[in-house]
């Protein structure tokens, strides 16, 4: 049949049902009129082809499959498609009516909105994603003008247009073409690589971040430009814009921008659920009656760690690590000097807490000597003070601090002949910190407590504003073993919630910045309840583990500010050899 390209006139009857009355939006590829269904006597909304497009095949056929895609989801925010019809050569879907307004014209209209709106119109539209996703599709295009708000406060997501089936081939798109708006998409979809639903999850991040900023984070000269942005520098922090936003909210969204889709959300429905936690903190900021067990309670930390975090406790001095810091300065956040800072694993047994006295060194309870003559002792100290002052003249004008390093092996006269190393075992212990700006350490002090064998003693991060850090990568702890290997390790997680990820490398020195580590063992584990994580290393032998934080729980033994903190109560690593 020739395809009519003439204007649409009012009252018109398309399939002998669907009477036409007025012309309620439009967009490049197709033009929306109320309709009213007569044989349902209902209000519908149709969506047609614009009459220059009409007569392309490819679009012809791409709009009737979005009726054939939708009509197969079923979701309270999802725009239901009701029927797929021909109106003289041209295709149009019938689609239910949705009488309210676009999250776009809402922004035009109101620039920035409250971030109470901005978790609904999240937690929503996650919803629908996850519903989507699970069905298969990438819907690829999530923007304010595909998000429509009725005045009753619901939301829907629209305009399936251009979704994907995951794991199919089938796709009426140009390789060579990015699909999607160019202020909403996705790395990945910038650099043409394969899809799932994390990449909406960016676009609805990017969403989310307007509704809260008033823009969008990347824009450039042109669509090219604030396309290839994302690519090239991190987004405002969000919490820069808007101080006051609830705990969490803009750490969570920056989540959603990350780079990677593997430091995304997995799913839309984790999305939804993290939003949902968040948003019951505006009202109640603090935890339930009855925490998790190892949450600290009405001023209490879990048993063994320390509390006292002031400058005025007498603790052991610490002789940092000399800074590894490069002059490169324009790539991502680099650690400052001094951001990992190391400490041998204590002794097992005995009092672990520290205490004031001289510079000292504990090698890991599996290197620990079980005698070795006083005498000795004291001359190792000395070669090493003599070795620091050879190593660093100038100490007395420096900032930057040497590393002391504790014997690992039995001492004695002669140096004895290389044997074969035993099974692999943790050997030290440090903190890492890769986006510390405020000179802010770790509890160094505490960290040799993750490693020594008891339960009911732990290492804790700082108290932080926000579960997330206040936006950094992460905080941490990194392991280093005596013997690069293969094998398990085992993290126990004092408090909850929390969320980890587990890098390793064999490298002769260890990372100094996040990238250093690579790709992380396996996804971030998130658990609403402490216990213990567990991670393979397998694809090739290790030498330093990263422990990292994500997101941490609430303290009451820190402040109402800084509400957060994190307790790993003990590592351990079995070699698979």
């Amino acid at each position: 049949m020739p395809t009519d390209t003439s204007p649409l006139p009012p009252q018109a009857l398309l399939a002998q049902r669907y009477r036409l009355e007025r012309r309620i939006a439009q967009g490049g590829m197709a033009e929306v009129w109320l309709a009213t269904d007569t044989s349902l006597s209902r209000q519908v909304a149709v969506k047609i082809l614009k009459s220059g497009l009409a007569t392309d095949p490819v679009v012809a056929e791409r709009f009737r499959r979005e009726a054939i895609t939708v009509a197969r989801l079923s979701h309270p925010n999802i725009v239901a498609v009701h029927d797929s019809i021909d109106y003289n050569g041209r295709q149009a879907v019938v689609m239910q009516l949705v009488n309210g307004k676009s999250l776009r014209q809402l922004l035009d209209e109101q620039k920035r909105l409250s971030p109470e709106l901005t978790m609904h119109i999240g937690s929503c539209v996650a919803a629908a994603l996850d519903a989507a996703h699970s069905a298969g599709l990438v819907h690829r295009d999530v923007k304010p003008g595909n998000i429509m708000i009725t005045p009753d406060g619901r939301v829907l997501l629209t305009d399936f247009g251009i979704a994907k089936g995951l794991g199919t081939t089938d796709d009426l798109t140009s390789e060579n073409v990015m699909m999607g708006t160019a202020k909403y998409l996705s790395p990945e979809q910038v650099r043409g690589k394969k899809l799932d639903g994390r990449a909406d999850l960016y676009a609805l991040g990017l969403v989310l971040y307007e509704c809260l900023a008033g823009r969008v984070p990347f824009l450039g000269e042109s669509d090219a430009d604030t396309a290839l942005a994302r690519l090239q520098r991190d987004p405002t922090d969000l919490s820069q814009l808007r101080p006051t936003l609830p705990y969490g909210l803009a750490d969570l969204i920056h989540q959603l921008l990350a780079r990677n889709p593997d430091d995304r959300p997995d799913t839309g429905g984790a999305l939804k659920l993290s939003i949902t936690r968040i948003a019951s903190g505006i009202d109640d900021p603090t935890t339930s009656a009855t925490p998790p067990k190892g949450t600290a309670i009405n001023g209490q930390t879990p048993a063994g760690t320390l509390r006292d975090n002031t400058p005025n406790r007498a603790v052991a001095p610490i002789i940092l690590a000399e800074s590894r810091a490069t002059n490169d300065r324009s790539a991502a956040p680099t650690p400052r000097q001094g951001a990992q800072r190391p400490i041998n694993a204590p002794p097992p047994g005995g009092d672990r807490t520290p205490t004031a006295g001289s510079p000292r060194g504990v090698p890991a309870k599996n290197f620990q000597q079980k005698s070795t003559p006083t005498i000795v002792v004291m001359l190792l100290l000395l070669v090493a003070v003599v070795v620091a002052a050879l190593m660093w003249p100038n100490s007395a004008n420096s900032t930057k601090k040497p590393v002391f390093v504790a014997p690992t092996a039995p001492t004695t006269a002669t140096v004895a002949a290389p044997v074969a190393s035993a099974a692999a075992t943790i050997a030290s212990i440090q903190t890492f910190d890769p986006d510390d700006r405020t000179d802010a350490s770790e509890n160094p002090d505490q960290v040799g407590l993750a490693i020594d064998g008891d339960p009911n003693s732990s290492w804790s991060t700082n108290c932080y504003a926000s579960q997330y850090f206040g936006g950094k990568a992460g905080v941490g702890v990194i392991v280093e073993l005596s013997a690069a290997a293969t094998g398990t390790l085992s993290v126990a997680m004092a408090n909850a919630p929390y969320q980890l990820q587990v890098f390793a490398s064999n490298a002769e020195a260890t990372p100094q910045t996040l990238e250093g580590w690579g790709k992380a063992v396996q996804k971030k584990n998130y658990n609403t309840v402490p216990g213990v994580v567990t991670a393979t290393i397998s694809a090739a032998p290790a030498r330093h583990v990263l422990v990292l934080l994500h997101e941490v729980g609430r303290d009451s033994a820190c402040s109402k500010a800084r509400p957060f903190r994190g307790y790993i109560s003990n590592i351990t690593f079995v070699s698979a050899g």
